[in-house]
């Protein structure tokens, strides 16, 4: 008998300490639900999309609830039930508007509340400080007179009247990203921008962007005068020995090409490849340093004599027929077989190796946007993340990639669009273009 009473107290224990465990790991939950909201602390312009992010891994949420308050007020924005148990996560976004919500400039509180399906119902509520703004930011321009080639650079200076979210220079389609810096003893910003090649006057429209952290926006045009300019068309007929000698190496480089004639292996490296590279390029140029890194003129390759320009449009042709165009994005210079090639410029090389088209090749980093690549390479002598001083040595010339002999490929990138690397050989146009308009600041 007294074992069988022990035998039932022991049962008992266990059945109340389990039932115990279940309730507080179910229904008696106690552990509230987690509130995130993206952006602290909340700016909120003219309309803002607030996403909050609930959460509760027990029972799941059971209500959720967003609210603005301002002046004592409180205007609720979104509230959502979930009878269902079990949703542990929920994600809110919503666009507070903020005129038919009748808020103001000046500060407000954002309210996020969640409740769970516990026995307990807890609630959890985060409270953000937030700010109203309807002020967008002012631009002042440092530079009256923008004179600009096509397919050349363009660099702009100028003042905000707070510190923005977002701001550079829109250049038709493209965008590039302003730097901060300081100007006569005043925070300033300066963007180096690319202008299309076909860029004409009225044609191509600059403007600068600026968005504040509320999402308010000021776009101002860059007053330009767009220069006229012609560029050079050339025939190049491709002949059965330089394919037979060239197409071999990219067909066991990709092996989508294997199988392919020689002339169907030219179309897919001259359109599809060439693109493939361009958008490396465009990525390793995004890494730049957002401070100046050059210094004078940049160096021109030593008694090299230019075989193509910048802005070449480029026709191949074979057996009398065409089979494919391009533009020369940069210059090519022919000098001694394996000869010396020197950095620009100083910088940070950001890129060294193989670059399909370019074969061996080397990109530096000069800063704020500005980049040099050097291709067709033999020999490679920097790594990546070098810092390098301008006349540096980084290699050798070479016919590496598709190319039909020894010379450097020289090309000059802003935010990774190619640009005339002859105005940065120029000790005239650096000055009038940069030196000077960054000086002129007040």
């Amino acid at each position: 008998m007294k074992k069988n009473f022990w035998y039932l107290v022991v049962g008992a224990v266990v059945l109340i300490g389990g039932g115990t465990a279940w309730f507080f790991l179910t229904a008696g939950e106690t552990d509230p639900p987690g509130i995130v909201v993206a952006g602290d602390p909340v700016m909120i312009g003219k309309q803002k999309l607030l996403t909050v992010t609930f959460s509760d891994q027990g029972t799941g949420l059971s209500h959720t609830e967003i609210a603005i308050t301002q002046d004592g007020r409180s205007r609720r924005v979104s509230a959502a039930d979930y009878p269902e148990k079990g949703i542990r996560n929920k994600s809110v976004s919503v666009t507070l508007d903020t005129a038919a919500l009748k808020l103001h400039d000046g500060p407000a509180t954002l309210t996020a509340t969640a409740v769970d399906h516990s026995f307990w119902n807890n609630r959890t509520v985060v409270e953000r400080p937030a700010t109203i703004d309807f002020l967008p930011p002012q631009i002042a321009q440092l530079n009256p007179t923008n004179h600009i080639n096509p397919g050349g650079t363009g660099v702009v200076a100028y003042r905000l009247s707070e510190t923005p979210a977002l701001t550079g220079v829109q250049a038709g389609e493209l965008f590039f990203p302003a730097y901060p810096l300081t100007l006569a003893g005043k925070p300033a910003y300066v963007a180096y921008f690319a202008l299309p090649l076909d860029a004409t006057q009225g044609s191509a429209q600059v403007r600068i962007m600026a968005r504040d952290q509320a999402g308010n926006e000021t776009v101002n045009a860059v007053p330009t005068l767009i220069l006229k300019r012609k560029f050079r068309s050339d025939t190049m007929p491709l002949s059965d020995a330089f394919l037979g000698k060239k197409m071999p190496e990219f067909q066991t480089a990709i092996a989508q090409l294997r199988g392919k004639t020689p002339l169907e292996t030219f179309v897919y490296v001259n359109t599809q490849l060439r693109n493939d590279n361009f958008q490396t390029i465009q990525s390793v140029c995004k890494k730049t340093e957002p401070r100046q890194l050059w210094q004078d003129t940049f160096l021109r390759m030593k008694n090299a004599a230019p075989m193509a320009l910048f802005g070449d449009r480029r026709t191949y042709f074979y057996g009398g027929k065409p089979v494919g165009n391009s533009i020369h994005a940069g210059v090519d210079l022919a000098s001694l077989a394996l000869a010396p090639v020197e950095a620009a410029n100083a910088g940070i090389v950001r890129f060294t190796g193989d670059l399909g088209i370019y074969g061996n090749t080397v990109i530096i980093d000069h800063g704020l946007g500005l980049a040099t690549l050097y291709a067709h390479l033999s020999a490679i002598q920097v790594r990546p993340d070098q810092a390098v001083k301008r006349g540096d040595a980084i290699g050798s010339s070479g016919a590496t990639g598709l190319a039909g002999g020894d010379h450097l490929h020289f090309a000059v990138a802003v935010n990774g669009q190619f640009v005339d690397p002859r105005e940065w050989w120029d000790p005239h146009w650096i000055e009038d273009n940069v030196t000077k308009k960054l000086a002129a600041a007040f």
